[in-house]
């Protein structure tokens, strides 16, 4: 088992070349793991995601496996879309609810094969699984420590990773999946990220960890390969418009006062939620507020100057609207962003409000009445996040 030893952290298979990386000695908690926020300097380890190739290590993402004859249908009755439609060696992005059409949270699922799925997610959730795999036949089994994972991201990963032996992985289309053999063992790669740039996942087992981060490096130094941290992975997240879990919304099942939680429809995720289906967590309430309107909409603002708007205020003629649960300046994009919740019926393409930004430089706090306007899509979509074959840059 990794890291088990008496620290208080776990560590991940790719620890002793980790930690060998981080200069900067800067490290967070991952649900329980040990890692780095960042390596040597956070602008050029979002350069490496936007210019060249960039290594992250996911592997406290929680991961969980499900299997069985009923594998497809417990699913459809915890997810919001079809799972049906995820079809084997592809990977769907998706959310769960509560009873109340509350989320839960978000993550991936992976059909691996017949009655085979893998969830990743970001919230640890092997107690209600298997509380909702009754009268299923099913077998669900937390993961999690069981396999090592990188996140490939840039413009050259395709490049890197077949350097190092991938051969026709630039075959491979988004939300695809593909296995190779890596000394012995398999290596499953998905064409999967959170950075909103051309980009890979790699799956292996533990033991093999040490020697597939050895390896990919070494292919990878001339494709001027680097890792990063959890505060390059931020930037890059937010200039492409993806939510995060306790950041953006609060998952249903931590929140202490009441409506606090959100919905699908209140996180511009509408387009996961499938009502055809006939049950599943939530249905009815999302019924009921697709036919009465929802309390707030997701929004993605574009905020005037260079000071991001980090837990600022929303204003509408002076009156508060909503809050920003994102934010950064985003050097590709070279805009200053910001992921808010705002009050219906505000949020509209090209609405134009205020962001109270409150700043501090040299023990001084500063008040900007910045304005901003809501935006109709992400500032960053290059498209070589979609291109198949992918570019050998």
């Amino acid at each position: 088992m990794a890291g088990a030893d008496e620290r208080m952290l776990l560590t991940t298979p790719f620890h002793s070349r980790v930690a060998a990386a981080c200069e900067t000695n800067c490290w967070g908690n991952w649900k329980g793991y040990t890692t780095p926020n960042s390596y040597i300097d956070l602008e050029l380890e979002y350069f490496a995601i936007r210019s060249t190739t960039g290594v992250f290590d996911l592997s406290p993402m929680g991961k969980y496996r499900v299997t069985g004859q009923d594998a497809e249908a417990y699913l459809n009755r915890l997810i919001t879309r079809d799972v049906s439609k995820i079809r084997e060696k592809r990977v769907g992005y998706t959310v769960w609810c509560d009873d109340e059409g509350q989320v839960l949270d978000d993550g991936t699922i992976f059909h691996l094969g017949p009655n085979d799925y893998r969830i990743c997610a970001y919230a640890r959730a092997i107690d209600w699984l298997l509380w909702s795999a009754e009268g299923f036949d099913v077998c669900v089994e937390e993961e999690t420590q069981n396999v090592a994972a990188l996140a490939v991201q840039g413009p050259t990963s395709c490049a890197a990773l077949m350097a190092m032996g991938l051969s026709g992985l630039d075959a491979l289309k988004p939300f695809g999946i593909e296995y190779f053999d890596f000394e012995g063992e398999q290596l499953m790669v998905s064409r999967t990220g959170f950075t909103g740039d051309l980009g890979y996942e790699l799956w292996i087992a533990p033991e093999k960890a040490e020697d597939l981060w050895d390896r990919l490096f070494a292919a990878g130094a001339p494709h001027i390969i680097k890792p990063f941290g959890m505060e390059a992975l931020e930037m890059a997240r937010i200039e492409t418009g993806f939510i995060q879990a306790g950041v953006d919304f609060i998952p249903a099942e931590e929140t202490i006062r009441q409506g606090r939680s959100r919905s699908p429809y209140e996180l511009g995720l509408d387009w996961l939620v499938d009502l055809n289906k006939p049950v599943f967590n939530g249905r009815k309430a999302l019924l009921d507020e697709k036919s009465r309107g929802s309390r707030y909409r997701f929004a993605i603002l574009d905020v005037a100057g260079n000071k991001p708007a980090n837990n600022s205020f929303i204003l509408k003629n002076g009156k508060q609207v909503g809050v920003v649960t994102s934010a950064a300046w985003c050097p590709t994009a070279k805009t200053n962003v910001a992921l808010a919740q705002l009050e219906m019926p505000h949020g509209a393409i090209g609405e134009e409000l205020v962001a109270e930004i409150y700043y501090q430089r040299e023990l001084h706090w500063t008040k900007v009445n910045a304005p901003c306007k809501v935006l109709e899509s992400p500032v960053f979509d290059p498209p070589r996040r979609r291109q198949t074959p992918a570019l050998p840059y």
